[in-house]
Parts: C-alpha cells; structure tokens; sequence
C-alpha cells in the first residue's frame, strides 16, 4: 500500500470509529506509521484528507452497490439489490452508520468542501437508483422513494443497531415497487 493509501486507509478507519473531530493528523501519523511531513505533503489540510477519505468511502459504495446489482436477475430485483447490500453491511463488526451522513453531521456546516462532497455522494447514488428504475421500467416518483428507504435504513440501523432494519426496508421497497408498477 503507497503512503497515500496507508494515509487515507488509516484516516478512514479512525474518522469512521471516533469521529472527524476526535482524531488529530498526530493519531493518524502514529496509526499509518506515515510522517506529518509526508501527510502534509499529500494534504495540506485536515480538510483536504478528509475529502480523500470521502472519495475513498464513494469508491467503496459504489463497488458495493454495482456487486450487489450485478448478481440480481430482473430488472426488479437489481432495485431489491440495494438493500441485500445494506443486510450485509450493517451486519459487519464495525458497522456505524453511514460514513457521509456522519461526516456531514459533523463538519457539513463547518466545512463546504465537505457538504459539496457529501452532497455529490448522495446525488449520485440518487442517479444510480433512478437509473435502475428506468430500466425496470417504473416510474420516475419510485427512485427516491426508494432512496429515502436506504438512507433512512442506514441511519436507523447505526442508532439501534438492528441489522435486520435492512429486511424492513427491503420489505417495504418491495411493497413500493409492486404499487407502482400496479401489480
């Protein structure tokens, strides 16, 4: 793993555990075993590994949305896809709820860079999901309908900790999914 990696890795896993504001660039130096020189070289601020960390977290949704979506068969089930990924994820021991809806909680007043970057995570997801609809053929309310039941499963999820909250969700995208398409 570069330095880079090592740091954005590192920053991740401690901003994702305890929190942005929690962790100085002294925790994430010790814990990447990177110098500050070296940090600072590749950041030049706190803000701009946080927006790293960001891009890394988009990356990683993405990958785990298209991977569930790719083993769906009907165009149906690739919607259903989205929340099979999210049973899997809040079931991992780390599991804290969404990682851009925590950054935002945190900084997104504080930081426009990071609302901008969290903004764009939830736009595109908004697309990916309006995407599928359309090739199932519904209509164009059931995208963020469907949005809404994801993001509110993962912040549920992470408050109760109740990993079946994604079959909840799952079951009531599929009673959305139905009346929209009438049958």
């Amino acid at each position: 793993m570069t330095g880079e990696a090592q740091v954005v890795s590192t920053a991740d896993r401690l901003f994702y555990a305890h929190g942005v504001q929690a962790v100085g660039m002294d925790t994430v130096r010790t814990e990447s075993g990177v110098s500050l020189k070296r940090i600072y070289t590749l950041f030049p601020s706190k803000d701009d590994l946080i927006l790293a960390v960001l891009q890394h977290r988009t990356k990683q949704w993405n990958t785990g949305v298209d991977g569930a979506i790719a083993t769906a068969g009907t165009p149906r089930d690739k919607l259903l896809a989205v929340f099979d990924f999210l049973a899997e994820w809040f079931r991992e021991d780390d599991f804290r709820g969404c990682a851009f809806i925590n950054f935002f909680g945190e900084l997104g007043g504080g930081s426009t860079r990071v609302a901008e970057a969290v903004r764009e995570q939830k736009t595109s997801f908004q697309r990916r999901v309006a995407e599928l609809v359309v090739e199932a053929g519904g209509p164009a309310f059931l995208a963020p309908q469907l949005v809404l039941l994801a993001e509110g499963a993962q912040t549920t999820a992470a408050i109760t900790r109740d990993p079946d909250t994604a079959a909840h969700a799952r079951a009531a995208a599929e009673t959305l999914i139905r009346c929209a398409f009438g049958r």
